[in-house]
């Protein structure tokens, strides 16, 4: 079964706000008992999103931890990191890398976030272009 693939085009050119929605989307996962991965380019990236999840809204509380092949024990705490996600955490991928997740086919859900740096908006277009071959069509959304 193929996944759904939303790309999410923000309005604002910094690496904060795409770091911003995904810790929303991350909220989102948890409370809807998913278990998602937050998937970043670099150690300082993931690190800099860790430390966004505690702080990003007043009234939130999402558990989460960088993945280093441990998993977390609580069952559906968000995990965030530079590798493929663990299999138990395919189910729904939050993409801040700038390639394609290696376990495209056995996630349900891929959301791909972009803002209008055009680094970040070229390999958003390399990426939908794989998806496409892939035989996924992607959702846009533009924010």
């Amino acid at each position: 079964m193929l996944p759904k693939v939303n790309f999410y085009i923000l309005s604002s050119q910094s690496e904060q706000g795409r770091q911003q929605f995904a810790c929303k989307l991350a909220e989102k996962a948890f409370r809807l008992g998913y278990k998602a991965y937050i998937l970043t380019d670099t150690q300082q990236q993931a690190q800099s999103i860790n430390k966004l999840l505690w702080t990003f809204r007043a009234n939130s509380f999402v558990p989460h931890d960088i993945y280093q092949d441990d998993l977390p024990k609580l069952e559906n705490a968000i995990i965030i990191g530079t590798h493929q996600p663990p299999e138990a955490w395919q189910h729904t991928i939050i993409n801040l890398s700038s390639y394609c997740p290696d376990s495209i086919n056995r996630s349900e859900q891929i959301f791909e976030l972009l803002d209008n740096d055009e680094t970040h908006k070229q390999a958003g277009r390399k990426r939908y272009r794989l998806y496409q071959q892939q035989g996924i069509t992607p959702n846009t959304h533009k924010m």
